[in-house]
């Protein structure tokens, strides 16, 4: 799927209504994802804090989770967004996740625009590299 096939407007759309479910008591940092499975399922997560901060959930791990439970599948676009509508990208442990729940080439919108997954975890660890 090419950057231009992608309805990037209606991923930001469905992340940023996401937000709207965030459980962010302690930072109070709303935080929203979308993605386009390989199927053409769009799935969201949102993050959820916890009280004991190193369990709080990142809303890529919600969306993670959600593309299990929701039957599989391979992501091809992401969105991330702020209770703004403001693009974030996703930290290293999410960027992790999203690695293997990744089909080849998967875009991901940042501020900067349109990058892949290889571009924002570069020789990253997966799969492949277990015996």
């Amino acid at each position: 799927m090419s950057e231009t096939t992608i309805d990037w407007d209606a991923l930001r759309t469905a992340a940023l209504a996401a937000t709207a479910h965030s459980y962010a008591p302690y930072s109070g940092l709303a935080v929203g994802c979308a993605a386009l499975v390989d199927d053409g399922r769009v799935i969201v997560g949102c993050n959820v804090e916890n009280a004991s901060y190193g369990l709080t959930l990142c809303a890529e791990c919600a969306l993670v989770g959600a593309l299990h439970l929701g039957g599989g599948g391979k992501l091809v676009a992401f969105v991330c967004v702020d209770a703004a509508g403001a693009a974030l990208t996703p930290c290293g442990r999410c960027r992790q996740l999203l690695h293997e729940a990744a089909a080849p080439g998967m875009l991901l919108a940042t501020a900067a625009g349109p990058r892949t997954i290889d571009e924002l975890l570069p020789q990253a660890f997966g799969p492949a590299a277990l015996p």
